[in-house]
């Protein structure tokens, strides 16, 4: 499935880079299914996004900057001509005309842009569901720790499959806590849902280094009880609990740059304080884990099939087939076939 050809696919909500990343003394390119947006501050310090490209003569907004000196201000300005755009695109001042502020009818166009989590998240056109409901994050016993976000060479789908496949734990995480000797994947079962689905598993992995620190377990071997849930398209949010009361909630955006490549926005919530585990100590455990995981997914093929029969599956696939089944259905209901790369003769 070719992400960027899919147009349902525009309507969903993606998290592409922390607030602190978005100031507001500077607008900042990014790349969203294929299309250049330009993300900018604007009344009261609500985000803002826009295709990156001035109606006027195609320069790219995100070299622009910002002008106080508009009604309902800060608006985008091009760094052009000085043609500024309010956050709903329209052009709300032309420097060189007789009114400058006057503006006109026309504009830039505008998306959905929001924040949530400490995150900025963008919808290219109507929302199809809302941002993903994380209930731990309104309760006060936890804390939000975020930990990266970087691009890298793989789809979405591929690093949501990987997200919820028990069976590779062994293997790409031997050095951090699969066990290499048991290569038996934990069963699961699969609640579905209006949005995606509930994987509940109970996985033994192993328990060493900083690991006995932040599970609160000196044993070498501990359980993950594992409740994972999955929002159509690409964001999960796996909440994690251990026999010692520590309950650790990944959340993982693979929001889609282009088809071959994602950027992973990763954030955890966590039951306990800075004094039980550092946060630098919980990212530099979960890094070493995503990195196990980067060295694999980015030697994988990117147009991942949704036809269950183009690529071989085993038991503790059932995730990875269900995610698989509710694309298709999805952009059947909508009047949409599987775009694919040609097919390799």
């Amino acid at each position: 499935m070719l992400a960027t050809r899919q147009k349902i696919l525009r309507r969903f909500w993606y998290p592409v880079m922390p607030e602190a990343a978005l100031q507001a003394a500077r607008p900042v390119p990014f790349r969203l299914l294929g299309r250049d947006l330009v993300l900018w501050r604007g009344k009261d310090g609500a985000p803002a996004a826009l295709t990156d490209r001035c109606p006027h003569r195609g320069a790219k907004l995100s070299t622009g900057f910002l002008d106080e000196a508009v009604p309902e201000g800060p608006a985008l300005a091009c760094g052009y001509h000085g043609w500024a755009f309010g956050a709903d695109g329209r052009c709300v001042k032309v420097p060189q005309a007789h009114d400058p502020l006057r503006g006109m009818k026309g504009g830039a166009r505008a998306h959905h842009a929001a924040a949530r989590y400490g995150w900025i998240w963008v919808c290219l056109e109507d929302p199809l569901q809302p941002i993903p409901e994380i209930p731990e994050a309104a309760d006060p016993a936890f804390r939000r720790i975020d930990e990266f976000h970087e691009a890298w060479a793989v789809s979405g789908l591929r690093i949501m499959e990987n997200s919820f496949d028990t069976a590779h734990f062994s293997y790409v995480h031997a050095a951090t806590f699969g066990i290499p000797e048991d290569p038996k994947p934990a069963p699961s079962t699969i609640e579905h849902t209006e949005w995606g689905f509930v994987m509940r598993s109970e996985a033994p992995v192993s328990n060493r280094g900083i690991s006995k620190q932040l599970v609160r377990s000196d044993s070498d071997r501990t359980v993950r009880i594992i409740e994972g849930r999955w929002f159509l398209p690409f964001f999960r949010a796996s909440r994690i609990d251990y026999p010692s009361g520590l309950t650790h909630i990944l959340c993982t955006g693979a929001t889609p740059i282009d088809d071959a490549h994602s950027m992973i926005c990763q954030w955890v919530f966590r039951n306990d304080s800075e004094a039980d585990s550092p946060a630098a100590k919980v990212i530099e455990f979960d890094r070493a884990v995503t990195m196990e995981d980067r060295t694999v997914l980015e030697t994988t093929t990117f147009d991942v099939p949704l036809e269950m029969g183009a690529e071989l599956h085993m038991p503790a696939d059932k995730p990875g087939i269900e995610m698989r089944r509710r694309l298709a259905t999805l952009l059947a209901e909508h009047g949409e076939r599987e775009a694919r790369l040609p097919a390799e003769e």
